[in-house]
């Protein structure tokens, strides 16, 4: 199986999502990036979004180096409300004014024992897998219903809709995320708007490296048998900003080796 880097750097052009426009937060790596470069390979026009403006500018300079379009938007997404529609209002800004896609990606992960998790771990995860998405959507989709056409596609985790023994905080987070799909689905869906969220299993990231035998050892037992790529997320929420999923509407979508609805043993 080739490698996520190896498919990055030989996606095909194709002009499925030709003169639309992206915000994909959290992208100057890991599934974020795949998603920026996998969206502008087929068309799209990224905003790369994080915290690091070097990191940012590497993956927009990836993008145009493959023929496609990007700008990068430094944010943190864990600050205020004021920062938080700033960076919308920017990224909207530097897209022409209009934004097709958006790509709720960014979050924290801190999985631990609850007593062990910090306050300050606590407020950022609910800062930025909580609040950010809430506030981009209400600051985003009312222009695409008003236009009659959108996408937004969340990013999620099989963990929350599985009890384990570690990680209260940023499971509920994303059961919560999944939770905000299904209403916004059905709020902005009648005009025009898809919602829907990708859910992916053990993924094999930069962010989580060092924890690599744990993922190997967690995808062993899956129908897979081996962790998930960043590219493998990136082709599903291409298919949701598609047409080819007009009929799509508030689901949650696993990409994640069969580790949520199957065992082997």
């Amino acid at each position: 199986m080739q490698s996520n880097e190896e498919v990055l750097q030989s996606l095909p052009s194709d002009s499925r999502l030709a003169s639309r426009t992206a915000i994909v937060t959290g992208s100057t790596s890991g599934i974020g990036e795949a998603t920026a470069r996998v969206l502008a390979a087929s068309g799209a026009t990224v905003v790369v979004s994080g915290r690091d403006a070097t990191r940012a500018q590497a993956v927009v300079d990836s993008i145009v180096a493959s023929g496609g379009a990007a700008h990068a938007v430094t944010a943190d997404l864990s600050g205020s409300y004021s920062e938080l529609r700033n960076f919308a209002r920017a990224a909207t800004e530097v897209l022409g004014g209009r934004v097709d896609i958006l790509v709720n990606n960014a979050g924290v992960y801190p999985v631990m024992p609850t007593a062990l998790l910090a306050d300050g771990d606590l407020d950022e995860v609910l800062a930025t897998n909580i609040r950010a998405p809430h506030v981009l959507v209400a600051e985003l989709a009312p222009a695409m219903a008003e236009r009659g056409s959108g996408s937004i596609v969340n990013i999620g985790s099989w963990m929350s809709r599985v009890g384990i023994p570690v990680g209260a905080m940023y499971t509920a987070s994303k059961a919560a995320l999944e939770q905000m799909t299904r209403t916004w689905a059905a709020e902005f869906g009648p005009r025009g708007v898809s919602v829907n969220t990708v859910a992916p299993g053990a993924t094999a990231t930069p962010g989580n490296a060092a924890d690599a035998d744990t993922l190997a050892a967690m995808a062993a037992g899956t129908v897979a048998g081996v962790p998930v790529r960043p590219v493998d997320i990136a082709f599903a929420v291409r298919f949701l900003a598609s047409d080819e999923a007009k009929f799509v509407h508030g689901t949650v979508l696993d990409i994640d080796g069969g580790i949520t609805n199957t065992r082997l043993s």
